[in-house]
């Protein structure tokens, strides 16, 4: 879900360190040699002369693969048969993983680099005592729109999803948490509601949209986008950022019903080969110079201190990409949902899917 970017970050320290593709393995096993580390990642969610610098500082090798969404990856690993040391989930995903007793504590005296973590992102709601996760990155989700086809007068909420003046160029995400979340949203109810028949209403309202949509998507948005080849879809900011270089008619907005802020972070699975590997890797994705070339690279918003201090104000000061508190005041945050409830997402899921025949990323 996340795409390389050379944007006019004025930070003295990343400037030209770009390189080409993300190195991945073809076998999914990972090694279990000892001088390495099996990362498993969102795709093209960091700038590889990272793993370059972390290979040449500890003489580990990274084995790198890439993943487009949290039920992909947790296929992967709740299936078994893949040894991946270092998994970076949401929110809502590392929660469903410590409940089902799939991570290993952290020893955080091999991450000290955990202190320059902000304050406000550790001992979160889905892992309340900071056990078994380290943040990555974090973001809002919006709107993005195309201001020379959209009118101005059909901004500012969920709506604009549903508004039949757009059918044919309307994009909907491809995941069943955000998608399901978004609707719950427009219907003034939680993203984390344990009520079965807000779900399923929930789940009704897609439907109901359904003729309208051009597609289900993830990345597929970057190109239907930047190209316009569709005018209103819904994605996160960093990548927002991405598509308006490429597209400068794009706009973006938080909408009034409230939007999702996430975090992705980084842990160990319980049966990881190369454990203490993956300690210092995560360590290294915590210093201020993999910080800060990341930052970078994906435009995404840093967890570390230290990397905020040291972007341009302009950066550091956009409202979007570190809110105020106005903004956090329309967020909400996933928590992990109890078993009977993912069920029921993953039923109500497949009857979106079959309803409206469209079978693409169903699992």
């Amino acid at each position: 879900m996340k795409k390389l970017l050379v944007m006019a970050l004025v930070l003295s320290l990343t400037a030209g360190l770009l390189t080409g593709c993300v190195r991945s393995r073809d076998d999914v096993g990972g090694d279990t040699g000892s001088n390495v580390v099996n990362v498993y990642n969102w795709g093209e969610y960091i700038d590889e002369s990272v793993l370059d610098d972390f290979e040449a500082a500890t003489g580990i090798k990274v084995n790198y693969q890439m993943y487009d969404s949290n039920e992909t990856m947790y296929s992967k690993i709740a299936g078994g048969g893949a040894n991946y040391d270092v998994v970076i989930p949401s929110d809502y995903m590392i929660a469903r993983l410590i409940s089902e007793d799939l991570l290993a504590p952290l020893d955080f005296d091999n991450i000290p680099n955990f202190a320059d973590i902000d304050p406000a992102l550790k001992n979160p709601a889905y892992d309340p005592e900071n056990l078994y996760s380290v943040p990555y990155m974090w973001g809002l989700m919006g709107v993005i729109y195309n201001t020379k086809a959209v009118d101005e007068e059909d901004l500012g909420s969920w709506d604009l999803l549903w508004n039949e003046k757009y059918a044919g160029d309307i994009l909907m995400i491809d995941n069943s948490r955000d998608a399901i979340g978004i609707a719950l949203k427009r219907l003034g109810y939680s993203y984390n509601t344990t009520d079965e028949s807000q779900i399923r209403e929930a789940v009704d309202l897609l439907v109901d949209q359904w003729p309208i949509v051009q597609a289900y998507v993830m990345d597929d948005i970057f190109q239907k986008l930047e190209g316009a080849n569709a005018y209103v879809g819904t994605y996160y900011y960093g990548d927002y950022l991405t598509m308006y270089e490429n597209n400068p008619d794009l706009g973006f907005y938080i909408p009034e019903e409230g939007t999702n802020i996430y975090v992705d972070a980084m842990c160990i699975l319980k049966d990881a080969p190369n454990k203490a590997n993956a300690e210092a890797f995560i360590n290294y994705m915590c210093s201020t110079q993999a910080g800060l070339k990341n930052c970078e690279a994906i435009w995404y918003s840093s967890p570390l201190l230290s990397v905020r201090e040291a972007l341009d104000p302009e950066i550091a000061d956009d409202p979007y990409a570190y809110p105020d508190a106005d903004i956090m005041a329309k967020c909400e945050s996933y928590a992990g949902l109890p078993q009977n409830i993912l069920d029921l997402y993953d039923s109500e899921w497949i009857r979106l899917k079959t309803t409206t025949g469209s079978f693409w990323g169903l699992f």
